[in-house]
């Protein structure tokens, strides 16, 4: 323990264990400095004002007095109250007089560190609560931080906004609803190094996923500039997930990366009033990432450092908030701040919540979603924090952007959306905090959602939120993950999109049956393969959006391979070391011809159903290099992430001719079968994979049952043709006969057989069926997991079928 009666104490002095006298932060920045600098974890220097010096400050001016008398009468639930009482209690202690010796030790605290940085050194100066990041409450973002601070002049004004800050209107309200005493917490300064990213970038990391609390995934956020418009949800930045465990292995897992708009650079205001102004950004630079794929691996890996100190420091999973900035002038990355995360690591893991639309609506609005929770009421468009007071309870807050100032009201609302921020803004780490659904980074939310419309917010999606016209019906679900058997019969998923699977992966499962691509050829690379290979020599029209697109990438098929390789990487890293079987790209020529540039390359076909598809396209010239592209990515997922327990899939393959063709073109394009444990699987859909089965798993390592198709080729069907849709479906006899058949010849030669079609997922009494014929896996839809495995569970306990 530090000395409790010290007014100042630099970070070399300080331990977590000192959070009483400097509070979380600077406790924080001084465990750091200390033990991980030596790891390599860089923090630049600086002191803390201790807590002791808030009190001293108070008592030598009898400021408590005054400060107890403006607070008779607080009535919460009047905003026009609160305001006025905060307004009062922060303008009396800005208007204190620092004892002498106080402001002595602060000026000659700053000199040394002028000695360590150059004469008149910029510092930030940040405020510190001693009650700051309990285990149940946080503290964090209620009062200020003042950056580019020059002189001990500025540094003492600076000190006294800070303390003032302790009063501010959330703060004030926090520890009223918390029932904390408001003179038991003191304020402490850290005075700290200013990291030039105001020359660079800066943002915010997670060591865990801030939306699902998945806890292998480091979240990076950056924008350029100083890291306030991070925090505060002024910019949409960008954002990165690396994968921990294959991090730790010595692989390059960056398994996703997103550019945000970044519209406005913090930089320091050199002639100005003020210490630091916005800019707009540069196109140019909007258009880049900030950090390099080397950074934001070095970013996880002080991440990963960080949060196993601090749980090995606390002996529980202790998952870390962390600021960090790039130096311009050096080139370097600090951490600036880091904090224990509050809200995941709060939750019962042995419940699982899910959110469920009952109704379909028109979308209002689109943006980024933060947490899975539906809410609805009526929009109320709110531009300046003065008119806050005209919100009521329910309402839905619509906004530019939220501060501190705002949280009297975001605690009322029935959800929240934002213009501006990203997953880790301001507005998204209160909603978590409050449990409310939230939508940030809208870019123009309030101009799209009419004043007073009914509309619903819903984050269940995935990564994206979407608001909708009209109170939409929906239903929620909470689970006992304790009670879902485990049967001998392999329970897997099907897993459409990425954004789910981080949240799917906490369902009771043994991996992933069907990951499509399609889903992320579609949403996210949007582009033809061929018109990626062939660029720059395509129609202007299409070149103009590949180059919106594609910003930032010189070779535009790396676009394509690094897109694709993400995408399915996050698939694949949600259920790792589980089997996560990734069907190869099976879009119909009409869709294919969809993707931009698409029409250049793609016959039109009466019934694309059965026509150009699936392996057929694979060693044809007219797409085999595309279909190089594809291995390609999946070779990075492999080798270059790590991902190893990544399974292919071949869909429709019609002869063994092509089959074998399938496997010769893999093989140039650097997937050899067998080659670092790579099984390729074929789907089991067309009626000659069952009658030449045998010959089928010579040349594959398994079989993947598509009922679906399975069920159209033997019947007859178009399952586009919903007159017809009477005929019959999965558990038509014929269909039946050819499961069973393909179950027992992959039984008998040893090799995989699992199904992925919908049918087990539709009919429960189909999924008892394949128990019955022995097949080894069931893949289901996430929503379907739960019941569907009580059945087969309950079917295994009739049959005698014992793990």
């Amino acid at each position: 323990m530090a000395d409790s009666n010290a007014l100042i104490l630099w970070f070399d002095q300080l331990g977590i264990e000192d959070v009483p006298l400097v509070g979380g932060k600077n406790a924080s920045l001084g465990e750091m400095y200390r033990l991980l600098t030596k790891k390599g974890v860089r923090i630049p220097n600086g002191f803390a004002v201790t807590a002791k010096a808030y009190h001293y400050l108070l008592e030598s001016n009898k400021a408590k007095e005054k400060i107890k008398a403006t607070m008779k009468g607080l009535n919460l639930k009047s905003l026009e109250n609160l305001q006025e009482r905060g307004h009062a209690i922060r303008q009396i202690i800005r208007g204190l007089e620092f004892p002498a010796d106080l402001a002595g030790q602060i000026t000659q605290a700053y000199a040394k560190l002028e000695k360590q940085y150059g004469k008149n050194v910029d510092v930030a100066v940040r405020s510190s609560a001693t009650a700051e990041d309990l285990p149940d409450a946080s503290f964090a973002g209620q009062q200020e931080t003042y950056l580019n601070i020059r002189g001990p002049e500025q540094l003492i004004d600076a000190c006294k906004r800070c303390f003032a800050s302790l009063f501010t209107n959330r703060a004030i309200s926090y520890r009223e609803e918390k029932g904390f005493d408001h003179f038991s917490i003191g304020l402490s300064i850290g005075v700290q190094k200013m990291v030039r990213s105001d020359l660079a970038s800066s943002g915010v990391m997670f060591s865990i996923d801030t939306e699902s609390g998945f806890d292998k995934a480091v979240l990076i956020t950056a924008a350029w500039g100083l890291g306030e418009n991070v925090v505060q949800g002024a910019v949409n930045p960008d954002e990165y997930y690396v994968f921990k465990p294959t991090l730790a292995q010595g692989f390059k897992p960056i398994i996703h990366k997103q550019r945000g708009s970044k519209e406005l650079t913090m930089i320091y205001d050199e002639h100005g009033n003020k210490t630091t102004k916005n800019v707009p950004t540069d196109a140019g630079k909007r258009a880049q990432f900030c950090l390099t794929d080397d950074e934001v691996l070095m970013l996880a890996k002080w991440g990963v450092i960080i949060e196993n100190h601090y749980t090995q420091k606390r002996d529980k999973y202790t998952p870390m908030d962390m600021e960090w900035a790039k130096d311009g002038q050096s080139g370097d990355l600090y951490i600036v701040q880091a904090r224990p995360e509050t809200v995941h690591s709060q939750k019962d893991k042995t419940k699982y919540k899910t959110y469920k639309l009952k109704e379909k609506g028109t979308v209002l609005i689109e943006g980024h979603s933060v947490g899975k929770r539906i809410g609805a009421g009526k929009a109320h468009i709110i531009k300046d924090v003065k008119n806050m007071n005209t919100f009521k309870e329910g309402e839905v807050l619509v906004t530019e952007m939220t501060d501190p100032d705002w949280e009297p009201i975001m605690k009322k609302a029935a959800a929240i959306v934002t213009n501006r921020g990203g997953r880790t803004c301001h507005a998204a780490i209160v909603s978590r905090e409050l449990g409310i659904p939230c939508i940030v980074g809208t870019e123009d939310g309030t101009l799209k959602i009419p004043d007073g419309k009914a509309c619903t917010v819903d984050c269940s999606q995935g990564d994206e939120g979407f608001v909708y016209d009209g109170i939409l019906k929906f239903e929620t679900q909470e689970l006992d993950l304790g009670t879902v058997p485990r049967p001998k019969t392999k329970i897997m998923m099907i897993i459409g999109t990425p954004e789910q699977a981080f949240e799917t992966s906490f369902v009771p499962n043994d991996g992933v049956g069907l990951a499509r691509e399609e889903f992320i050829i579609n949403s996210y690379i949007k582009i033809h393969p061929n018109a990626l290979l062939d660029y720059p020599n395509v129609p202007l029209e299409v070149k103009e959006q590949i180059d919106e697109l594609t910003a930032g990438y010189k070779d535009k098929t790396q676009y394509y391979i690094e897109k694709l390789a993400q995408g399915i990487s996050r698939i694949a890293a949600a259920f790792h070391p589980k089997p996560v079987i990734v069907r190869m790209s099976d879009f119909k020529t009409n869709e294919y011809a969809n993707l931009i540039g698409g029409h250049a390359y793609e016959p039109v076909e009466d019934n694309p159903m059965i026509g150009w598809r699936g392996a057929s396209r694979y060693y044809d010239p007219k797409f085999s290099r595309a279909f190089g592209l594809e291995c390609l990515a999946i070779k990075k997922a492999r080798e270059e992430y790590g991902l190893k327990n990544i399974i292919v899939m071949i869909p429709f393959c019609r002869t063994l001719e092509e089959g074998a063709n399938c496997i010769a073109t893999m093989a140039k394009n650097g997937l050899k079968k067998g080659e670092d444990g790579l099984l390729v699987y074929v789907m089991c859909e067309i009626p000659s994979n069952v009658l030449l089965a045998d010959e089928f798993l010579d040349i594959f390592d398994g079989f993947s049952i598509g009922s679906n198709d399975l069920t159209q080729l033997t019947l007859g069907l178009d399952r586009d043709a919903g007159m017809l849709s009477h005929i019959g479906n999965e558990r038509n006899p014929a269909v039946k006969i050819l499961l069973s058949r393909a179950i027992r010849v992959a039984n008998k030669k040893g090799k995989y057989i699992g199904i992925c079609g919908q049918g087990p997922s539709d009919f429960p009494d189909l999924a008892e069926f394949l128990v019955e014929q022995g097949i080894q896996s069931i893949a289901l839809n996430p929503d379907t997991v739960v019941p569907t495995t009580f059945k087969i569970a309950e079917k295994e306990k009739k049959l005698g079928i014992t793990k």
